[in-house]
């Protein structure tokens, strides 16, 4: 009986080191590649493997289009969009919007529920190069420990031009070169106010919303913006 009970401790405390292990080793990989991102443009990301494996999973055509362009390829009003949609202290926080967090858990806690948004764009960014969009506690934890190594690493400048050109706009669309081709027929560059309002509002669903329809969200991030002085 002690020997078969050491036994088993000895098999607990293996698996606890090879997890420790796999952990630290994912979180090495994971620093050496922002360390890299400063100067290399990724060729793709978790999420993009994540929607080709499902099309193959479930026997369904899917066709990616992926085009990386320098920022000052991407129309202002889109980045501005984009940072008065979903982050709008972006360049005041690192990584973590801790009054965006106080306030959402405030709200979770006021409904008696959890997992509304409040990830800032850096958080985003994260999850789309080494994440899944399966949410969880430990995407969330994932998010949290990295956004601020992110921070220190990459400037905000290469953090915004990588989270435009690696996110999700619609079934197989990533980045604003590809958005903009895909919606409006014109480069991202090009993107004139409104488009890039509408652009922006797809972001939080990009596989239900159309820009065309988001009318109402459309004219919120329009009035954000104006108060952001853009």
């Amino acid at each position: 009986m002690f020997k078969r009970s050491k036994k088993r401790r000895g098999w607990i405390a293996t698996i606890l080191l090879w997890a420790v292990g796999l952990v630290a080793a994912f979180y090495v990989l994971c620093l050496l590649e922002l360390v890299a991102l400063r100067w290399i443009d990724p060729p793709t990301t978790t999420v993009q493997a994540q929607r080709r494996f499902a099309a193959w999973l479930h026997h369904k055509p899917y066709r990616e289009r992926y085009v990386f362009v320098p920022l000052n390829r991407i129309s202002l009003d889109l980045q501005h969009a984009v940072i008065a949609a979903e982050d709008g202290r972006f360049y005041q926080h690192h990584g973590i919007d801790w009054k965006e967090v106080q306030k959402v858990v405030d709200q979770d806690l006021e409904e008696g529920r959890l997992g509304r948004g409040g990830s800032t764009i850096t958080q985003q960014l994260i999850k789309n190069l080494f994440l899944t969009t399966n949410r969880s506690i430990i995407r969330k934890a994932v998010e949290f420990t990295l956004a601020p190594a992110a921070e220190r690493v990459l400037s905000k400048q290469r953090i915004l031009e990588l989270y435009l050109n690696v996110i999700e706009w619609g079934p197989g669309v990533y980045g604003a070169e590809a958005a903009s081709h895909n919606w409006y027929n014109v480069p991202a560059a090009r993107l004139n106010r409104e488009q890039a309002a509408r652009l922006a509002a797809v972001i939080p669903l990009p596989l239900r919303r159309q820009p065309a329809r988001m009318n109402g969200y459309s004219s919120e991030i329009l009035r954000r913006m104006s108060q952001m002085g853009w």
